[in-house]
């Protein structure tokens, strides 16, 4: 606990520094910001169960202090307290900027995990999480590259898809799930993967294993 208010305290000073590091470098007046948005840094995410729960770390209160802004915080507990899902959070955002009148669209946003808005006029919006998106390619990068990404996707490229391990990936449960629904490193993570990987009959390439993941 010691630990982990200690983080939330450095956390909402480093967001401070670079903030108004950020406003120095533009040369910015302070009075013409209305306020900052500070999701902070997820730690838990749990939508599902008895007791629904999310936690973000980064002290709000210390980002305020330490810029003289007003700063809105905490955007995710009002939503599971209301019975969502919590995430994604991008939904609102696509809706303001992307809805028209004129056609039907689907908002794809691939970070470490994927969702997608759904926006049908005359329907209220709609969006969830489909899956993994970067963060097992990261993983697996860093794992058997040393390196933080496939930059380029260059690695993924030069392999094929390994259909018979696409298909087992595909068996997580989450992918049956109706929505709304999110996920995120406590679903898709490298003992899931490697679970997977130990169970196969033979061993895949590293590179196979990319593309496969890039095909997820």
């Amino acid at each position: 606990i010691s630990e982990l208010c200690q983080l939330d305290s450095r956390l909402g000073q480093f967001y401070a520094a670079a903030l108004n590091q950020f406003i120095s470098d533009h040369k910015l007046d302070k009075q013409q910001i209305g306020a900052v948005g500070s999701h902070g840094q997820t730690i838990r995410h749990q939508p599902a169960g008895d007791h629904p729960c999310t936690l973000q770390i980064g002290d709000p209160n210390i980002i305020a202090a330490n810029t003289g802004l007003t700063v809105v915080a905490d955007f995710r507990r009002r939503d599971i307290a209301l019975g969502g899902e919590g995430a994604p959070l991008a939904p609102a955002f696509h809706n303001q900027v992307f809805r028209t009148q004129q056609c039907n669209r689907a908002i794809i946003n691939i970070g470490g995990i994927a969702n997608v808005t759904v926006l049908i006029p005359g329907a209220e919006v709609a969006g969830f999480d489909t899956g993994p998106g970067n963060t097992l390619m990261d993983a697996w990068a860093r794992l058997k590259l040393g390196q933080p990404y496939d930059r380029g996707g260059e690695w993924a490229a030069a392999a094929s898809v390994d259909e018979e391990l696409l298909e087992a990936l595909l068996l997580h449960p989450f992918f049956g799930r109706s929505w709304p629904k999110s996920t995120g490193i406590e679903d898709f993570n490298m003992g899931w993967l490697q679970g997977i990987l130990d169970d196969l009959r033979q061993p895949r390439e590293p590179a196979v294993i990319q593309a496969t993941l890039c095909a997820l």
